[in-house]
């Protein structure tokens, strides 16, 4: 299965990758920045597969630069909350 077909999925992989980015000492901006170059990613390359996912890519199309980085923040805060 993969790490982008299930929304709880991609949550648990992304806080992974958080915990690993704080274990090995980058900072939050840092992190930050890598969480934005992601969400690039998936916007550009990636088809929502269910609602949270459309939502998320909605957000990303409508927002400015700044409004991006603030989601792509969110999500990491929203990751290390579990």
């Amino acid at each position: 299965m993969s790490v982008l077909g299930n929304y709880d999925n991609w949550k648990k992989f992304l806080g992974d990758r958080v915990s690993q980015a704080k274990a090995v000492g980058l900072s939050e901006d840092t992190i930050a920045k890598l969480a934005y170059e992601i969400g690039d990613f998936l916007d550009e390359k990636v088809d929502p597969k269910n609602g949270p996912e459309r939502a998320l890519k909605e957000l990303w199309a409508v927002g400015s630069d700044d409004e991006r980085k603030t989601i792509a923040r969110l999500m990491v805060k929203l990751v290390e909350k579990g």
